[in-house]
């Protein structure tokens, strides 16, 4: 018997799916964050895992390891890793409450990528409740900041994940069922205007406006997008009182390119829009988080064809391809470890009100996942 011959029982999934759902858990919220830490950490020892939990950095939540019992732990083995940060704000249940519609469920984070994680942990727990042992040691880990791109956790990552021979993650799988072996190259930006104060309604003339500074520089920046690399620009704040001329204003940049040369030639224009212009005024980028590209190698196209042979075994083809949007798969892919990423649900409408998963991709993709874990060896 193997992973693939598994019973998942769907309606007990979404049961306990909907627990980790309705524990909201936005990257910036340490509370919160660390709410959804306790309720996984609770249910890896539920599963058997030995949990060691890592305090997160000032102002990110905790990180959480569960290590499964295996004859040969403590040896390079299987590392599943998640992050349970989600975009979404508390109170977003208001709008986006977890409820089922026909084929589909909907709630904040359950695509993106809380299902994924919660369907990879079920897959764990059903080989050991049918007595399978997996040829490798299984670890787990789950992080707190990954929609910020990890800058609080890409150490962590890169430690756990060098302790073993492959690593899974469960994030949405690609449109048309299929998983992703590659990750584009992401920059993050700091952007700062800074401006001259002066009374907006009597001295209007004497002041600089870094609002309007930054409003040019960011239709400037999003201008810079070709082909090769992308510039967006998600986050901005200025002003505190609508009768003085703003002094600073702030705001965060996106870059992105399939190819590493690429977005370091974007990184470059980026860095040269720094001045000082002439009435005093200045505008400033820093460089934020950057995740490296992850170009698939041997290692990783060899993980992908075993996972495409037990997704045919289990009836269905499974394709590959690299994908935009980043992963902590950026940085384990690209140390050269085993990584196959796109693991997680089917579904749709991530970072949105939308978000939604297909609810048969909850049996079918932890049947995918336990495969791996029973079939995958040294």
């Amino acid at each position: 018997m193997t992973g693939m011959n598994l019973t998942f029982d769907t309606e007990a999934m979404l049961g306990g799916l909907r627990r980790w759902v309705e524990c909201e858990s936005p990257t910036f919220d340490t509370p919160a964050i660390n709410a959804m830490m306790d309720l996984a950490a609770a249910d890896l020892e539920a599963a058997g895992a030995t949990v060691k939990r890592f305090p997160g950095p000032k102002g990110l939540g905790d990180c959480v390891r569960g290590d499964f019992p295996h004859p040969r732990r403590g040896e390079p083995g299987i590392l599943m890793m998640s992050h349970l940060d989600t975009v979404h704000p508390v109170g977003t249940l208001k709008a986006l409450p977890f409820r089922r519609e026909g084929a589909r469920c909907y709630g904040p984070g359950i695509l993106d990528m809380k299902g994924g994680a919660y369907a990879g942990l079920q897959a764990i727990v059903a080989l050991a409740q049918a007595g399978i042992a997996t040829p490798l040691p299984v670890s787990v880990l789950y992080t707190s900041d990954e929609e910020i791109g990890s800058p609080g956790t890409r150490d962590l990552i890169l430690e756990e994940a060098g302790r073993h021979r492959y690593v899974l993650v469960p994030e949405p799988g690609r449109p048309g069922n299929g998983v992703v072996t590659g990750r584009y190259a992401i920059a993050r930006f700091n952007l700062l205007a800074e401006g001259r104060p002066s009374h907006a309604g009597a001295t209007l003339k004497d002041g600089r406006s870094a609002i309007n500074l930054m409003a040019r520089q960011l239709l400037a920046i999003e201008a810079m997008t070709d082909s090769d690399c992308t510039f967006s620009v998600g986050v901005i704040e200025g002003g505190r009182w609508v009768n003085c001329v703003p002094t600073t204003c702030r705001a965060e940049a996106l870059s992105m390119a399939k190819r590493q040369a690429d977005l370091d030639r974007g990184v470059e224009r980026m860095l040269a829009l720094t001045a000082e212009n002439a009435d005093g005024t200045r505008f400033t980028v820093t460089r934020g988080v950057t995740r490296p590209v992850w170009e698939p190698d041997a290692e990783t196209m060899r993980l992908y064809g075993v996972a495409r042979e037990i997704a045919r075994e289990l009836g269905f083809d499974l394709d590959h391809a690299s994908a935009g949007g980043g992963s902590d798969a950026n940085f384990t892919g690209a140390s050269g470890i085993a990584s196959l990423d796109g693991l997680g649900l089917l579904g749709a409408g991530y970072h949105t009100l939308e978000e939604h998963i297909e609810i048969d991709s909850l049996a079918q993709r932890a049947r995918l996942m336990a495969g791996l874990l029973s079939r995958l060896d040294g």
